[in-house]
Formats: C-alpha cells, sequence, structure tokens
C-alpha cells in the first residue's frame, strides 16, 4: 500500500484483555464515567454547604463582638469620662483588650471549618473518582479534536455553540438543548494544555478567548481559577512568537508589563522582539494567519475528516442503483416470519447495515453488563496492547455466561450471517463507550502483522465484524469507510456487517475506518470479531461474487 497506517485494530486476544488491571485517571475516555462524576460533585457540595453553614455562624459571631464593642464605643466611650471611673467598664474594657481580641484573632475555629472542609474532599479523593491531571489534559484534548474534525470556531464554542464558518458566516451544525459558556481560565486552561504540547495552532486560538473574556471581566481574579489575565497575555505572547507574528507578541508582552512592570523575563522577552523586528521588518503582505500543521502518521486526515462531517450524507455515493434495501431472512427458518430489514450500503467493501437488530431493552441489558468491566481501550502495538491517543473510549468483554442475552445476540447474528460466532472462532462480545471527543482514527479490523496477538487464538485472521450500535448520539460518531468514500451515522439499534478479509485470505485494503469523534452524545457500541476457521463454505452475506 502507498499509504502509511498505523497497524492499529480492535486489540485483544481474550485472555489478555480480561486480565487487564483496574485502570484510573482516565475519566475522560468514558461518557459513562464522566456521567458518574456528576455525583462525585454532589458530595462536594454537601461538604461546601456545611463548610458554609459554620463559616457563617463564625462570621456572625464575629460580627456580634464586633457591634457589642461599637455600640460601646458611640454609646458609653464617648460620654462623660465619669464612665471609665466606673471600674467595671474599666474592667471590662481591659478583659477585651488582653482576652476577648486574642481569643477573636487566634481563634482556631476558621482552621477548624477549613481542615473539616478539605477532610470532607480528601475523602472522596481516596474513592479514586475525582478527576487527575490526566483526565482535564484529555478533555481539553477532545475539544480540540472536535474543533479540527468538525471545523468549528472556538469563538463558537466558547459561547456554547457548535458553528462552523460557511460563506464567511457563522453557522450552526447543531444547536444543544443545554449548553454553558465558557469562562476566561476554561479557555486559559484548553490553551495551556495545546502550549505545554508545543501546539500552537490551538494555543492562540484558546487562549486570545482567554484574554478577551479575562479583560471583559476587569481582570478580576476568582478563587476557583487557575490563571489570570497576566498568566494569559504570557502564554499568548509567547504562542505567538512561535508561530511567527512577532509584532503581536510585543504588543501582548508590553500590555503584561503594565500589570507587571518588574518581569525580568517580559523585560527581556520584549527588547528582543524589538531586536528581531529591527533586524527583519514583517512585510506588509505576510499573511500572519494560522495554518493547521500537517500531519505525518495520518495520511487520510482530509478524507477522514470531511467523510466525519458530511455525517452520513453521501448522495453520489448512494446514487449506485446495485445498492438496495429488502428484507433479510438469509433462508434461515429462524427469521422467515421475522425478517430484518437490510440496507446495502457499499459493494466494495461490502457492508450492510441491519435495521432494528437489537431492542432497547437488550441494548439497555447489554450497557449495563458492560459497566463494571469497563477499561481503558487499546490497540495492538507489536505483540503488545498499549493505550493510544487515537483511540479514546473504554471496553469491556462480556462472555455468553454473564446472561442470557449474549447468547441470544449470537444466535441471533449466525441465523443473519451463517456464521460461527462461538468461542474461539469468534472473540468474546466487546462493548465500547466512547469519552470526550471520543474517537477511533482510521484502522482495520483485521491484523496487518504476524505478529498480531490475534493470532494466539488459533483461528486465523478477523474475517468479519459484526457492530452494533447500543445508544443513539445527538451529532458526530459516524463509522467512516475512508477508502469506500462514505460514512454511516449512528443509528440505535442497528448493525454493521462487513467482510475485513478477501476470499484469498487476504485482507481488504477498503475496510480501512473510523470512529469519527463524538461531538454530543453518548455513544455505545457493541463489536462481535468473527475469526476465519470454522467458517468454511459458510460465505453466504456477500451478492458479489468478486468479492
Amino acid at each position: 500500500m502507498l499509504y502509511y497506517f498505523k497497524s492499529i485494530y480492535s486489540a485483544c486476544v481474550i485472555i489478555s484483555v480480561i486480565l487487564m488491571p483496574l485502570s484510573f485517571g482516565e475519566m475522560y475516555t468514558s461518557l459513562l464515567n464522566v456521567k458518574q462524576a456528576i455525583n462525585v460533585e454532589r458530595q462536594l457540595i454537601d461538604h461546601l454547604e456545611t463548610y458554609i453553614e459554620h463559616e457563617s455562624e463564625r462570621l456572625e459571631d464575629i460580627k456580634r463582638f464586633y457591634a457589642k464593642v461599637s455600640d460601646l464605643h458611640s454609646e458609653v466611650y464617648s460620654g462623660p469620662s465619669a464612665a471609665m471611673a466606673n471600674p467595671l467598664v474599666a474592667f471590662t474594657l481591659i478583659k477585651r483588650l488582653q482576652s476577648e481580641w486574642l481569643n477573636l484573632i487566634y481563634s482556631d475555629e476558621a482552621q477548624e471549618n477549613t481542615q473539616a472542609f478539605r477532610s470532607g474532599y480528601k475523602e472522596v479523593e481516596k474513592e479514586g473518582s475525582l478527576p487527575k491531571l490526566e483526565d482535564l489534559q484529555g478533555a481539553a484534548k477532545g475539544l480540540m479534536r472536535l474543533q479540527d474534525v468538525y471545523a468549528l470556531q472556538v469563538g463558537g464554542l466558547v459561547r456554547g455553540h457548535f458553528q462552523r464558518i460557511t460563506d464567511g458566516n457563522p453557522i450552526d451544525i447543531y444547536s444543544p438543548t443545554v449548553s454553558v459558556p465558557l469562562s476566561g481560565d476554561d479557555c486559559f486552561l484548553v490553551g495551556k494544555v495545546a502550549y505545554e504540547l508545543e501546539d500552537y495552532y490551538h494555543s492562540v486560538q484558546w487562549l486570545e478567548e482567554s484574554v478577551r473574556l479575562f479583560r471583559g471581566a476587569g481582570g478580576e481574579w476568582s478563587p476557583e481559577n487557575e490563571g489570570t489575565l497576566e498568566d494569559a497575555l504570557d502564554h499568548l505572547a509567547f504562542s505567538h512568537f512561535k508561530t511567527g507574528n512577532i509584532s503581536y507578541a510585543l504588543s501582548l508582552s508590553q500590555e503584561l508589563l503594565n500589570h507587571d512592570p518588574m518581569n525580568g523575563r517580559v523585560l527581556k522577552n520584549v527588547q528582543k522582539y524589538e531586536r528581531l523586528l529591527v533586524d527583519s521588518p514583517p512585510l506588509l503582505s505576510t499573511d500572519t494567519g494560522l495554518k493547521r500543521p500537517n500531519t505525518t502518521y495520518l495520511r487520510t486526515r482530509n478524507t477522514y475528516e470531511r467523510l466525519c462531517r458530511t455525517q452520513g450524507t453521501q448522495p453520489t455515493h448512494y446514487e449506485n442503483p446495485r445498492l438496495f434495501c429488502d428484507y433479510f431472512n438469509n433462508d434461515s427458518p429462524g427469521l422467515l416470519l421475522q425478517p430484518i430489514r437490510r440496507e446495502v450500503l457499499s459493494l466494495q467493501p461490502y457492508v450492510v447495515l441491519y435495521h432494528s437488530f437489537i431492542t432497547d431493552s437488550e441494548a439497555e441489558s447489554i450497557r449495563d453488563l458492560a459497566q463494571t468491566g469497563l477499561r481503558r481501550s487499546v490497540v495492538a502495538s507489536g505483540e503488545e496492547q498499549v493505550t493510544a491517543e487515537y483511540r479514546i473510549s473504554k471496553s469491556a468483554w462480556l462472555k455468553e455466561t454473564a446472561h442470557p442475552i449474549i447468547g441470544r445476540l449470537d444466535q441471533r447474528i449466525t441465523l443473519l450471517t451463517g456464521l460461527n460466532v462461538q468461542p474461539p472462532y469468534a472473540e468474546y462480545l466487546q462493548v465500547v463507550n466512547y469519552g470526550i471527543g471520543g474517537h477511533y482514527e482510521p484502522h482495520f479490523d483485521h491484523a496487518t502483522s504476524a505478529s498480531s496477538p490475534l493470532f494466539k487464538l488459533n483461528t486465523g485472521n478477523r474475517v468479519a465484524t459484526f457492530m452494533i450500535y447500543l445508544s443513539s448520539v445527538d451529532a458526530g460518531g459516524s463509522t467512516a469507510f475512508i477508502h469506500a468514500n462514505f460514512s454511516v451515522p449512528v443509528l440505535e439499534n442497528a448493525a454493521l456487517f462487513w467482510w475485513n478479509l478477501h476470499r484469498n485470505g487476504q485482507g481488504d485494503g477498503d475496510t480501512l475506518h473510523a470512529g469519527c469523534p463524538v461531538l454530543v452524545g453518548d455513544k455505545w457500541v457493541a463489536n462481535k470479531w468473527i475469526h476465519e476457521y470454522g467458517q468454511e463454505f459458510q460465505r453466504r452475506c456477500s451478492p458479489n461474487p468478486e468479492e
């Protein structure tokens, strides 16, 4: 092949996956875990409420003391000097100055309240249910991935809108029913993640929004914020310098000096930028617009992203008169009275969509069964299995013994395909839940290397894939077939089937496919990978004799 593809396929020798240890710090890779974080924050809200109550009581006591002392100064001490001749008045003054003020100033109550609040937080932290730094970084990368793949405007995202510029105008590609605007600190953290990756294409866009929002807030700092206007200006100035926009880097650095005039590092940067502008003055015609960096590992990026953006609408592809829909029973007695609606999406590769393959209750049961077993999805790297940025999801493996519904699904797949789906001739059912911007970049399901762990099953390569959509999504998440030039939107309860190998056992390069990033929604799928051995003379699903 002329293209270089990562040898990535949905990884998993059955035994090694089942024994994979529990993974923490990967909340962002599964929307189920993100949803569970809502309950975690509710616990913290309860602790905060208790803290506020105790602090309010403490401040009420302080206010009462303040009122008492103020009243004495306005009503007693400002009166005739005879008041101080009263030994009771004199005693209470001396007592307050020697005792009460000290008790107030050195009271441990505030510290005790703070300590109780921190202890509550640590209890939640011990449970391992709080996101880690990796989760924050992963969520930020997810937003940038969505920005790129769906050509979204950062300014729109900041306002809670999913917009793309079309003919110079922002157009909503999806209007969420629930959304929230992002703060200056939100944008700063996304920009900082990009900055630390030396990804200045993204850091400039997000830090620009951060600076704009911090300026609009008058530069006021909030205790929950990590960043400030000065931080955003600092990072943005250097990002512009790295993208070649030295004039703007100088302007931002000078603005930063207005806030922090004694910052020696920024002073040196200003001098450096001024020298560079003198030595190499910018040309008036110089294009200072940001350009997205090229990729070296994903040669099919443009096709992949285009197919994701069309979200299944490829009229030219579907105008092929050889494509059809019908009610299909595969000449199986079990389907004669209840055939399944089949939609042939492609002949090369042969891809079929089976509508209403499962019921809502079956899909819900499978999702529930998988929840406790979800682990970070892995890909193959030689003979090893590793996590990777190009696959963001969690997956679990369900045996037939997990629940009778798994056996019924296997039987239904066999009725439709005529294939033996019992282990070891097929793998256990893999259930996948995608995370924030969850995706799986272009890959093959079949092994492309003789060293693949798939062959340890001694049942050959993955001859076919049967993928079931266990949920719907609001936007994104399509399955894109790169070389075949079409994508399939997520259709709840439907199933996709395709052959991964030619009849001669060679891998079909046209099955290169991807799971597009989920823009909005909670995507669940189930994969059944069927192997070569045990399928002899069973290839009846394809009407294409050349296949």
